[in-house]
This record gives C-alpha cells, sequence and structure tokens, in this order.
C-alpha cells in the first residue's frame, strides 16, 4: 500500500481541500478493447443501491456486542499511541489521486482476457487468481497511476459482481496483474482456502473502503479495511480472509482477518460530521485487517468532495482507543 505520512496530508490539504464538487472514483466512458466507446454511462453513485453482500456477512456484521479478546490490550500495545490514518482523501498525493480509485461498469462492459504476470514489484500469483474475462475498460483508474500496489476496481452495476485487479497495468492493449479476483454481491462465498486476491488477505477491498457518498447520507453500514506492519500480524488468517503472507507478529498480534473495534466509551461529540459517521462505524462494524502496510491506515476511495481537514482529525484517535474482538 502506497503511504502517506500524516504530515505530508496535512500539507496537501491545504492546497486540495474541497476542490471540486465532483468525485474522482468512477464515472467512465468506457473503452472497448479495440478502443472505441460502449453506449453505457455511469457514475460512483450508481453503487449506491447495491446490496453488498447479504446482510450475515463479515463485512456487514453487527460486532458492538461482541465479547472482547482476552489479549486485545496487549495485542495494542506495541503501536498503542499511533493514531487512524485516513488512507484516501482530496486532490492528489504524487500526481495520483488519494486512495483506492473504482470504476462503475454495467452488464453491456466488454470483457477483456487478464495476462497474469510478474515484475520488478511482485510474483504472479494467477493460479490462485479467477481468470476472468474481467468487464474492465482500458481508461479504468488504477491506485496510484500504476505505482505502488496499483489495484484496479470495477463494479458491475446490473450483474452485482465485483472484479479487482492487483499490481495491473496496461501492456500493449491489454490488462496484465500479479492478481485478480471475481465476487458476487449476492453471495457469501468465500474463496478457496489459501488463495489470495487483490488484497494480501483473499478478501474483497471494496466493501471496506469509506465512500463518500455513504458519509453523505449519514451512515456507513460495514466494517472498514486497515492494515498494519508485517510485525504486527500474526502468521496465519481467520474468516473471512483466506491468504497468508510472510509476516512476523508474535504471540501478540492479530492475523488477517480478524477485527478490532472503537471502544464504545471513545466520546466523538467534538468531531466533524463527516468524521463522526466514519467513527460511528467503527465502533459498530469495527476495522478489518487485511493487508501487510502502515499501522492503523484506513482504506477509502478519493473523490474530491473530500475535505482533507476534516479527515486529519482522525489522526486523534489512536489504536489504543480500540479493542480486538475475539473471532
Amino acid at each position: 500500500m502506497k503511504n502517506i505520512l500524516f504530515l505530508s496530508l496535512l500539507l496537501l490539504a491545504a492546497c486540495s481541500k474541497k476542490s471540486s464538487n465532483s468525485p474522482t472514483t468512477g464515472g467512465n466512458d468506457p473503452k472497448t478493447p479495440d478502443g472505441s466507446t460502449s453506449a453505457c454511462v455511469t457514475q460512483p453513485s450508481d453503487v449506491n443501491s447495491l446490496s453488498i453482500f447479504p446482510s450475515d456477512n463479515a463485512w456487514n456484521a453487527d460486532i458492538s456486542n461482541v465479547a472482547v479478546d482476552d489479549n486485545s490490550a496487549q495485542i495494542l500495545s506495541a503501536y498503542a499511541g499511533t493514531g487512524l490514518h485516513p488512507d484516501f482523501g482530496s486532490g492528489l498525493w504524487d500526481g495520483a489521486p488519494i486512495g483506492i480509485p473504482f470504476t462503475v461498469v454495467c452488464a453491456s462492459q466488454p470483457k477483456v482476457s487478464i495476462v497474469y504476470r510478474k515484475n520488478s514489484y511482485d510474483g504472479n500469483y494467477g493460479d490462485e487468481s479467477d481468470p476472468g474475462p474481467y468487464p474492465i475498460p482500458l481508461n479504468a483508474p488504477i491506485e496510484g497511476n500504476a505505482t505502488g500496489d496499483a489495484h484496479v476496481i470495477a463494479v458491475d452495476k446490473d450483474n452485482g459482481i465485483l472484479y479487482e485487479l492487483y499490481n495491473a497495468s496496461i501492456n500493449n492493449g491489454h490488462w496484465e496483474a500479479s492478481s485478480g479476483a471475481v465476487f458476487h454481491f449476492n453471495s457469501d462465498a468465500l474463496r478457496p482456502d489459501g488463495w489470495t486476491s487483490a488484497d494480501a488477505a483473499g478478501l474483497p477491498i471494496f466493501p471496506g473502503l469509506v465512500r463518500y457518498d455513504e458519509v453523505a447520507k449519514g451512515a456507513i453500514t460495514h466494517a472498514l479495511r486497515f492494515t498494519l506492519a508485517k510485525n504486527h500480524v500474526k502468521p496465519g488468517h481467520i474468516a473471512p480472509a483466506r491468504h497468508d503472507v510472510a509476516s512476523t507478529g508474535g504471540q501478540y498480534s492479530i492475523p488477517f482477518g480478524a477485527k478490532i473495534r472503537l471502544k464504545a466509551s471513545v466520546d466523538i461529540t467534538g468531531y466533524p460530521a463527516t468524521v463522526q459517521v466514519i467513527l460511528k462505524a467503527m465502533k459498530k462494524y469495527g476495522l478489518i485487517l487485511a493487508d501487510i502496510g502502515s499501522d492503523m491506515y484506513v482504506s477509502g476511495a478519493p473523490d474530491n468532495r473530500w475535505n482533507n481537514d476534516d479527515l486529519s482529525t482522525l489522526n486523534k484517535i489512536k489504536a489504543s482507543d480500540f479493542e480486538v474482538v475475539k473471532s
């Protein structure tokens, strides 16, 4: 994951805050493989009417009353003073939108083959990937403008299907990636045990993103995706995660798929209204550990309607304000 230092985000906020009222996370003029334009026009808000996984799915579970893990305090002590970092926002960082973008497509979007390969950034996980084809237009946004994890996400709004790529790039008019995964929003089915996805934990990325439209309507009704450094991640995974990495966390650490929850006692009344919506979701649905990265980085979709100054107040919330819940 591309790390963005908190100080840098503060500096960025001064020049990019509320730069426009239009989102940057979708709305496409889809290109077919031959470069022509399809008849379907979409926008990010098209996903607002979708049911993203059944109500009993792990992403949608209310964990506000789940028992606390007996070792919660010890687990979090290693990074207790680390503040939340919103790994999303408005404007640009290093020339790319801040966060993990997504595009929305229609059922008519032409499907294309994906070439799985290794490159200088990571290996080839094609044997753990869904072969496709994928309805991803060639002009779909790539996280970090194809640097770092370079995730590509496409949501088929008509069929309720999610397509995600990791370490993606375009080469000679076709998509290449290290791995890819397909998820059906009407199903609780998990990937085969041991398989990765576009995320290290074998999880879908899109359901865990903080999206501006959700915040604007006043409620986020799902868990959020977050990362920890590899020395704070226990080797292994628990459901809904399906995949391990070479993490080095010891006895007092958590594996992929584990959840943490903002303590009910944390006073959030002094925070901006948009930030309160995010914090309420952390109390009710929690955070799911999904990848290796910087400690307490929370994923979201870039959108020019975000107020970066408001988002920066999330850093006041520390890891010690959370508790690990029993799996």
